[in-house]
């Protein structure tokens, strides 16, 4: 009888252990991150002269893996400001290269006046940026051989004005976008960019209508006191991650949403543009990406 508990209890040690072990692309199992820095995704700029087409390469180092899903992740900074070396694009960066994706922290083309105070402004900038992000895409599916990458797993995401690029470019076709900025676009196409998922940090969209347009899965996270993005409409045509997840679930639309409780934007306790968020700040985007992870894992490789 005793024999019996002990093989009982063995065999339920060994399931325990086998079922603890680190899942890649959904938990960190590479210590090491190889980080390149300054590379350019322009067509002609080669040798990375303009800023807004430079970006910054996180892939786990010791990496075998031929075909890797790739992340374009796009900075904060209400179009104005920001860049590729945000402290927060740093640790998102490693975060995922350790769980072995390859990670993009890419810049973009910047507006010269403050969008924030100008809507008008607000739409034609973003609207710039998802020219570029297109751009990114196109790309890394041309040198997929070159960094090792899946062309049919790129999935964008960003944070604040990084998350409205990526909501827009994912959802909108050229057309609908081209005409809600008021940008004559004679070439726009009228099917969105196709990409695998969208990691929608405190970001928003401007016409929760163009959800239709695209069944992407997308993940939101967001501070439930944020008065710089709104979870859900309040006043301009731009809608956050809680009406996106509402009309995302409405539409049949792979989805899921992380709400933090008590913290506005940036999930910052007190929002400071000027502050780039201490350790707690930080401990909650890590819990951020690893809840982003870990939609991705299901949606894309279970």
């Amino acid at each position: 009888m005793m024999m019996r508990q002990i093989v009982i209890a063995s065999l339920f040690c060994m399931t325990h252990m086998v079922s603890a072990q680190p899942v890649r692309y959904k938990d960190p199992v590479f210590e090491g991150v190889k980080e390149t820095r300054d590379l350019s995704y322009g067509t002609k700029d080669s040798n990375g002269t303009e800023k807004a087409h430079l970006f910054d390469l996180y892939q786990p180092s010791g990496d075998t893996a031929a075909l890797r899903p790739l992340i374009i992740w796009m900075h904060g900074g209400g179009f104005r400001f920001g860049s590729k070396n945000d402290n927060s694009n740093r640790l998102w960066g490693r975060s995922f290269a350790k769980r072995g994706y390859v990670f993009a922290a890419i810049n973009y083309s910047l507006s010269k006046k403050l969008p924030m105070f100008n809507f008008d402004e607000l739409k034609k900038s973003c609207y710039i940026a998802v020219v570029d992000v297109k751009q990114a895409v196109a790309y890394f599916r041309e040198h997929s051989k070159l960094y090792h990458i899946d062309p049919d797993k790129i999935i964008i995401g960003g944070n604040s004005a990084g998350g409205m690029t990526a909501m827009q470019a994912a959802y909108s076709t050229d057309a609908e976008l081209a005409k809600f900025a008021g940008v004559n676009n004679v070439s726009a196409r009228n099917t969105p960019l196709k990409i695998a998922a969208v990691i929608n940090f405190w970001g928003a969209i401007f016409n929760l209508d163009w959800l239709e347009n695209a069944h992407v899965p997308v993940v939101n996270v967001y501070g439930l006191d944020d008065s710089i993005v709104s979870p859900t409409h309040s006043g301009p045509p731009l809608f956050g991650g809680a009406d996106i997840h509402t009309r995302a679930t409405k539409e049949g639309i792979a989805n899921d949403v992380k709400v933090f409780e008590g913290y506005s934007h940036e999930l910052h306790k007190h929002f400071n543009s000027l502050f780039s968020g201490g350790k707690g700040t930080r401990e909650r985007w890590e819990e951020a990406s690893g809840f982003a992870a870990a939609f991705i894992y299901r949606e894309l490789f279970e």
